[in-house]
């Protein structure tokens, strides 16, 4: 077929109109997911804000990590929809959806570090199992992340040889290099002392505004939202309850999340 053919109108003299942009990157709609008797995701809606850096925030048990896991695709919803990059995650084929996952960067709470693998080997291993790169291409790439995140000097050491907040950082550098347009973090600041985690969410801002992308922060931690935050969701009960830049949410209103952000005892949120 020649170029002209592909050009060539529609019947009627006009062109075939593209297929239009998705309005945003990550799109939950009436998501439902229950485990056993108990209902965690519960009509959750949300369109996640793109170049930018949204915590999720809420009470324990309330949903935040199985709302990420959903979103990379590792669970699928009981009800509702999880569109990423304008294509419902769960109406594509399982290579397909494999191949969405490869534009995801995910920082787990504990870095998820292969134990066997040195820090060096650590990095490498998306670039090794998902490119045809040259291991000079590889090498300079991991580095440059490696470099990034403060861990030149770590390369040869294993996991176990180094502390949380350094593997908290290496599984940041493995989570960047292929480049990833939506980076996950579940709980970063989890088992990190107040000092550390000031510095990793500083991390985190430093690295955003140097490549930019939508970054979906998962936290308890209302420091750390303070300091990385573009915008602010709210779950609880499953729904989501607040969604907005951060200014608001820090001065809402809102009863419930007056409540959570300030941790007060007084208010809607109790002990059960």
């Amino acid at each position: 077929m020649s170029t002209t053919d592909l050009a060539a109108p529609m019947p009627g003299g006009s062109h075939a109109a593209p297929a239009p942009a998705p309005a945003h990157t990550v799109e939950v709609r009436d998501v439902h997911k229950r485990f056993g008797p108990s209902q965690i995701l519960n009509g959750l809606t949300v369109d996640f804000k793109d170049n930018a850096i949204t915590t999720v925030l809420g009470p324990s048990g309330t949903g935040k990590s199985v709302l990420l896991k959903h979103i990379v695709g590792l669970l699928e919803p009981d009800q509702g929809e999880i569109r990423v990059f304008g294509q419902n995650i769960w109406q594509v084929s399982e290579i397909e959806r494999y191949e969405l996952r490869k534009r995801f960067g995910v920082l787990f709470q504990d870095g998820a570090l292969f134990g066997s693998m040195n820090i060096y080997d650590n990095v490498a291993f998306p670039l090794r199992k998902h490119t045809d790169k040259s291991e000079r291409e590889i090498r300079e790439i991991v580095m440059d992340n490696l470099r990034e995140v403060g861990l030149e000097a770590a390369i040869h050491k294993a996991p176990n040889e180094i502390s949380g907040g350094m593997r908290k950082r290496a599984g940041f550098a493995r989570a960047l290099v292929l480049k990833p347009d939506v980076v996950l973090f579940d709980e970063p600041d989890s088992g990190l002392d107040p000092v550390r985690t000031k510095l990793l969410s500083q991390l985190i801002s430093e690295v955003h505004a140097e490549h930019g992308g939508t970054y979906i922060v998962i936290t308890h931690d209302i420091p750390t939202a303070r300091t990385v935050s573009d915008y602010v969701a709210v779950i609880w009960k499953g729904k989501m309850v607040h969604y907005g830049d951060a200014d608001g949410a820090f001065n809402s209103t809102d009863p419930f999340v007056r409540q959570f952000l300030a941790g007060a005892a007084d208010g809607p949120l109790g002990m059960d």
